[in-house]
């Protein structure tokens, strides 16, 4: 198996307010895609997307998903407030062995995340 992890949506009411949020705080590049009745920004390495569609609700409530950050988790938690997010759970040591540090934010639109790294 090479990744557990196939695709995920994250909910959005604002399609606009969600890509410049992701867009700012991992420096992506996000464009919105038009299905009709679904809008999607599909991310870089086709592991998920911002998605609006209905069905779809932002919720801070279920599944935790954890995005990897490429450099300083530091950097990313101050990213998420300046782009209008707020952390729930600040950076915390993962007691495992060499596993790292985390944190929780909430988006622009709701939703609960968490992030991952060094």
């Amino acid at each position: 198996m090479k990744k557990l992890i196939s695709w995920i949506e994250i909910p959005a009411t604002n399609m606009e307010r969600a890509i410049r949020f992701y867009n700012q705080v991992f420096g992506l590049d996000l464009e919105i895609l038009d299905f009709c009745e679904e809008k999607m920004a599909c991310f870089p390495a086709g592991e998920g997307a911002i998605s609006m569609s209905p069905g779809l609700k932002p919720s801070t409530d279920g599944v935790l998903v954890s995005l990897n950050t490429e450099d300083a988790l530091d950097e990313k938690i101050a990213r998420v407030e300046i782009a209008g997010g707020k952390i729930s759970i600040p950076k915390t040591k993962i007691q495992a062995e060499d596993r790292g540090f985390f944190a929780v934010f909430i988006d622009s639109e709701g939703n609960k995340l968490g992030l991952y790294g060094d």
